[in-house]
């Protein structure tokens, strides 16, 4: 009998072009690995991160430490050499400092001839005297003219204008504020406080959105229609005016502002997970629960979460940042953190009053708040493909 079979071997080419099996979650962070734009927001949320934890280390100040002798130092000093190897940096409201060569000292000088008429400050250093004559400030400001000179240095009656070389303040590596405190310190406590904020955004999403709209889906009827109906109460009144209510009865502060956030920020949350439990509760797996006589809760837990997980993470990513931006914004109006505290908000709107003279004050909480935003929108971006089975390939 004639064996109609032949066995085919398979090329080795054909078997490297076999997939392996993956499991939902190995497939969706494949697919997230190829999002480069979801790597960058991870990569910068992990350096957010470090950067709150670790951050200390590289800064001897902290975060309430003030020096009003230190006042609104740049990260970069603009120097002028008086002979001998002696630097000298005139800041801005016309005092004078000794800079080392390296940067890693800093000492303001006293003033030993003041004449506020004539508008000068006389210092004597090394033997020299050195005078800053700041009445072409007026002259500057009439012309409009941005690179006008505001001040000569006079040295043993000879003067500058232009600066003769930039040294990189290792005192304050990004600067100081109005009150002398160390940016870099106050920048890393921030970080923390938005963390903070992140963290209890997502934890009240999770623990009470998600369980308060998983109950009112799965349960439905007359239950689902109160629960809602409070959603929409809840929702209806401003975050803004919580904070007001909430620092009436409390006070200002970091926990008013967990308070409000805490009350609020699940509604979209339960709304959310609602509609999804909606659409799989009906499903042949969860009548087959209900069949075996698994309890409510069970078939909640095990179930219809589990299956629901997916949106629910893509939520969370995307209403972090959302939380973040608002912390900053109550405290950049004056309804956050208290002083001496440091947020990113606060930070912002006490550099407002010196934005002409001191820009990098607002620019690097600015910044800060900015990469965090986007990092986390790029997450969320990525987490949305690479969770949706329906782009699966």
């Amino acid at each position: 009998m004639t064996n109609k079979w032949e066995r085919l071997e398979l090329k080795a080419a054909e078997s490297e072009a076999v997939r392996k099996s993956l499991t939902y979650w190995q497939d969706a962070w494949r697919r997230l690995k190829k999002n480069v734009l979801s790597m960058v927001g991870l990569g910068i949320i992990i350096l957010l991160m470090l950067f709150a934890a670790f951050g200390n280390f590289f800064t001897e100040w902290s975060f309430s430490d003030q020096d009003l002798d230190m006042s609104n130092l740049p990260p970069t000093l603009d120097t002028f050499d008086i002979g001998d190897g002696t630097l000298v940096y005139v800041h801005k409201e016309y005092t004078l400092y000794l800079v080392e060569e390296d940067g890693a000292k800093l000492t303001k000088l006293p003033i030993e001839d003041k004449n506020v008429m004539k508008k000068y400050n006389g210092y004597t250093v090394d033997g020299k005297t050195v005078v800053i004559d700041y009445s072409l400030a007026a002259k500057a400001k009439q012309s409009g003219d941005a690179d006008a000179p505001k001040f000569q240095l006079i040295i043993d009656d000879q003067s500058f204008t232009v600066p003769t070389g930039q040294v990189y303040n290792k005192v304050y590596v990004l600067g100081t504020d109005r009150l002398g405190r160390d940016m870099l310190a106050r920048l890393i406590y921030g970080a923390r406080i938005s963390l903070l904020i992140a963290f209890i955004a997502t934890a009240v999403q999770f623990f009470i959105g998600v369980l308060y709209g998983g109950i009112s889906g799965y349960i439905g009827g007359t239950v689902d229609n109160i629960m809602m109906r409070i959603v929409d109460i809840i929702a209806t009144v401003p975050l803004l005016l919580y904070v007001i209510l909430l620092m009436v009865v409390i006070g200002p502060g970091l926990k008013t502002i967990c308070i409000a956030l805490g009350s609020v920020y699940w509604v979209n949350m339960a709304r959310i997970v609602r509609g999804q439990i909606l659409s799989i509760k009906e499903q042949e797996y969860v009548l087959a629960a209900r069949t075996i006589g698994a309890s409510t809760w069970r078939i909640m837990v095990r179930h219809l979460i589990p299956n629901a997980l997916g949106p629910i993470i893509v939520s969370l990513a995307m209403m972090i940042p959302n939380a973040i931006f608002t912390e900053a914004f109550l405290s950049f109006i004056g309804l956050g953190v208290n002083a001496p505290m440091a947020s990113w908000g606060t930070l912002a709107n006490d550099a407002v009053p010196g934005l002409r003279s001191y820009a990098y004050q607002l620019m690097l909480p600015s910044i800060l708040i900015s990469l965090t935003v986007l990092a986390f929108n790029f997450l969320g971006d990525g987490l949305r493909d690479a969770l949706d089975p329906r782009l699966r390939k």
